[in-house]
């Protein structure tokens, strides 16, 4: 029927059109500059982080906040880059309340306009704003991610007290310690949702509703699970062809890589959101 014959070739057509504007956007090279930009901006966020957190008085929150960054990530990835961000985070910070916070939000911010390039790119929204306005956004999200990230370690830092209290009066409750693990990676997956929600709706110029958007997010996460299971079985097999060329650089040469394919993933969704919209219209 004439139905079940044109949607297939409505989906072909999208998917094709999404992956002629990927590479006519040179979203290739886009990506490669987000990869850069995120693990640059990784520590001094988590600089920041750790400032905040110790002018709070818990150093536990920083780690747990860190924790949060990484969980998502593929083992072979997160545990060696772990070892380093727990380095950054080894004692207060409360120097860095000054000049040095400064510095570091604008660092980190670098990351959020390189995305915001990437999507003005995939959804063809020229940017009409001043230079100095999307700076100061960008600087807003980093500080709005700070708050967020403390805020839900601080959860996972009271959790286990609570936890504990409750057993204690309801023994078996026991059982279920095992939610907490679970509860980890569910806290770090609805952050991520988070994220690609707000990257797609603010930071991009124009207007979106989330019947736009939440195609190129499903993709997006789809592709982001698949890359990291892809990766990590990858690097089981051929982790010391990295260690061998890149020797003491090889913990930022996997990072960086990794990183790289979450970008073109990402820069996928915003063009196959962009190339439903065209579809729609025409």
């Amino acid at each position: 029927m004439p139905g079940e014959t044109g949607q297939p070739r409505g989906v072909r057509a999208v998917v094709i059109d999404a992956v002629n504007r990927f590479v006519l956007n040179d979203n290739w090279a886009i990506a490669s500059d987000i990869a850069l930009a995120v693990l640059l901006s990784l520590f001094p966020f988590l600089i920041i982080v750790t400032a905040v957190a110790s002018l709070l008085g818990s150093e536990d929150l920083a780690r747990e906040a860190a924790d949060l960054v990484l969980a998502s990530w593929p083992k072979q990835v997160g545990e060696p880059l772990a070892s380093e961000v727990m380095r950054v985070l080894t004692g207060q910070r409360r120097d860095l309340l000054t000049i040095g916070s400064v510095l570091a939000l604008v660092f980190a911010s670098n990351a959020v306009e390189s995305v915001r390039i990437g999507l003005n790119r995939a959804y063809g929204a020229p940017e009409r704003r001043k230079w100095w306005q999307t700076r100061l956004e960008s600087i807003g999200f980093v500080v709005v991610g700070v708050a967020v990230l403390l805020s839900l370690a601080f959860l996972i830092v009271l959790g286990p007290v609570i936890w504990r209290t409750v057993t204690a009066y309801v023994p078996d409750m026991g059982a279920f310690s095992g939610l907490v693990t679970t509860l980890r990676f569910g806290i770090a997956t609805g952050v991520i949702i988070g994220a690609l929600i707000i990257s797609h709706f603010w930071l991009p110029a124009g207007w979106r509703r989330m019947r736009d958007i939440w195609p190129g997010i499903l993709v997006t996460l789809i592709g982001w699970i698949a890359a990291g299971v892809g990766f990590g079985l990858y690097l089981d097999s051929f982790a010391g062809s990295y260690v061998s060329t890149y020797a003491g650089l090889a913990t930022g040469m996997i990072a960086l890589v990794f990183l790289y394919f979450v970008a073109v993933i990402f820069l996928f969704g915003g063009e196959l959101n962009a190339a439903i919209g065209r579809a729609r219209a025409a």
